[in-house]
């Protein structure tokens, strides 16, 4: 309990809403400040998303968007770092590796394990944690392949990384195979 001389002094009476020499009336007002700055970013973010969305609609391939794990923002992520030019990335090694989960060997003496590489491009390789941690909760497939791997004795963060090597695999080929349909479809022939 605070002391009287501490305690905050009752309002005589109502307190206009602009009256900053009052701690009530400053209060609200910069409440109210808040409240319509909140509701105008709101508007905004609902506008941007509304924009975003139709983008990756349009440029993305159905398949890739109605991927478990695959939101709007991770898939726009995705699409914003294969870029106007998917000729680049040559093979699903080079993705992984732009990606930042292509393997580094880290084994030291008799312990043979791998970790991430950590020179790519962050936004992309949360994106596809993300996706992994999605998959992890919600996909049986993925809660089967993380229990067995956990019986393996694998620790979680093994197991991501190889989540994350194989999603990035899948993003590729669904990605690649959407720009190029015909060159694959004919080396396929082949």
């Amino acid at each position: 309990c605070l002391p009287p001389d501490r305690r905050p002094r009752e309002p005589r009476g109502p307190v206009p809403a602009g009256d900053l020499n009052d701690p009530i009336g400053a209060t609200k007002r910069a409440m109210a400040s808040l409240a319509r700055r909140y509701q105008r970013l709101q508007a905004e973010i609902t506008e941007l998303d509304a924009a975003l969305e139709a983008l990756v609609a349009r440029v993305a391939p159905t398949r890739f968007v109605a991927a478990q794990g695959v939101g709007l923002q991770v898939a726009a992520t995705l699409l914003a770092t294969v870029g106007d030019n998917p000729d680049r990335l040559r093979s699903e090694a080079s993705f992984a590796a732009l990606r930042g989960v292509s393997p580094v060997d880290a084994s030291s003496g008799k312990q043979r394990r791998h970790r991430l590489n950590r020179g790519a491009d962050r936004q992309a390789n949360s994106a596809l944690w993300r996706i992994a941690f999605v998959r992890m909760s919600h996909d049986p497939r993925t809660k089967a392949y993380v229990a067995k791997r956990t019986a393996e004795g694998k620790t979680t963060k093994e197991i991501m990384r190889c989540l994350k090597r194989y999603i990035a695999r899948e993003v590729y080929k669904t990605l690649i195979r959407a720009a190029h349909p015909v060159a694959l479809s004919s080396a396929v022939a082949a």
